[in-house]
């Protein structure tokens, strides 16, 4: 196939502060799709200091709007201007807010959803804005009926599916994982009991359960350790909730990390926890995985889709501080479980790569192409 031009919309890029999975997945395919021979432009929200125009990783960068007025700048933006360069594909990476594109463009359109966001919505914005992002949401099943969805997880897709979205219209491609990066480290793991956390610091990550289940972990394992790695709109109240129950010797907060810290934190960890309410799939769990580092989580959606409950991790009842903490301990204390959870752990990390995620997700979109 020719090479096409590829067109992007979401509403941060892999430079933005706010930055997290989402975006990684996307700039990680995007890079690779350019490697390939094919023109990519991202379309996405200007942050403070950043400029108008940029290129990254040979991937064009156009930077309009804020947060929320990015949503009605795309559309402006694609009928004046964006048209002309005639797009052979449109993907929508829809965070929260579709874009809407099906009712203003022609070309063939993609939709990538990672899961959605619902009661999340009430979690992490003012009631107002919460009421018009749910209720936009429910919007996306009648708009982008007829378009292709390109989602993550299996759970994702059972989502989709039952909210209205035809199944034939639903392709499920996996998240990768760099193993150039992501390795594990003989002499890595920490001398004492640590516990990972990695990733935003949001409401509905719920990571009050975790740091409420360290008071019964440090019960049973006094030496135990809990490092949260990451900012976000949670950070001040987790603190606060940490000095109330007297945790501070025991919980780190160590706020933006650069990427060989990352690693490190990944690796020397003895578990990596994660207490979201639902995720796409869960990226951050197989990062850990590849460097040998077993998860526990709550069994919700995504995080049961990349969890191999018993054998690459351990997954318990959503919400359930008591279970959560004994499941910390048991792991904690069973050197023998731990190693065979890592070694396994390890093997399934092999599975992904971004390579394959970015060949995979190709083929749907030449598909598309192909059935204009």
């Amino acid at each position: 196939m020719k090479p096409l031009k590829i067109l992007i919309s979401n509403w941060r890029d892999i430079t933005h502060p706010w930055a997290g999975g989402a975006e990684l997945h996307l700039h990680e395919l995007a890079k690779r799709w350019v490697q390939y021979g094919h023109r990519v432009t991202l379309f996405c929200a200007r942050y403070r200091g950043a400029k108008s125009h940029d290129q990254i990783d040979g991937i064009e960068i156009i930077r309009r709007g804020g947060r929320y007025s990015i949503y009605l700048l795309a559309g402006w933006a694609y009928v004046t201007t964006l048209r002309k360069r005639e797009y052979d594909l449109i993907i929508d990476d829809i965070n929260g807010i579709p874009w809407f594109t099906p009712v203003f463009a022609r070309r063939p359109k993609i939709a990538l959803l990672h899961h959605f966001i619902k009661g999340i919505f009430f979690k992490e914005l003012p009631l107002l804005l919460a009421v018009v992002g749910y209720n936009i949401e429910v919007l996306l099943p009648v708009i982008y009926r007829h378009t292709p969805i390109i989602t993550v997880s299996e759970s994702s897709k059972r989502e989709l599916i039952e909210a209205g979205i035809p199944e034939q219209h639903v392709a499920v491609v996996l998240n990768g994982v760099d193993h150039q990066v992501y390795k594990p480290h003989a002499h890595a793991k920490s001398p004492y009991p640590l516990v990972l956390y990695l990733g935003r610091l949001r409401r509905y990550k719920n990571l009050d359960s975790l740091i409420r289940a360290m008071v019964a972990v440090l019960k049973a394992v006094p030496a135990a350790q809990l490092s949260l790695v990451g900012t976000g709109g949670a950070e001040r109240e987790l603190k606060v909730l940490t000095h109330a129950l007297g945790l501070e010797a025991s919980v780190t907060f160590h706020g933006y990390v650069t990427e060989d810290e990352k690693v490190k934190c990944y690796q020397s960890a003895w578990l990596y926890v994660t207490t979201s309410e639902k995720e796409g799939w869960g990226l951050t769990v197989i990062e850990a995985n590849a460097c040998g580092t077993p998860a526990v989580a709550f069994d919700v959606p995504g995080l049961r889709d990349s969890i191999r409950d018993g054998q690459t991790g351990l997954l318990v009842e959503a919400g359930n501080i008591d279970a959560l903490a004994a499941t910390m301990v048991k792991l904690i204390k069973d050197a023998k479980l731990r190693e065979v959870l890592s070694m396994a752990a390890i093997q399934y990390a092999q599975h992904f790569s971004w390579d394959k995620t970015a060949e995979e997700f190709l083929h749907v979109m030449e598909q598309v192409i192909n059935d204009r």
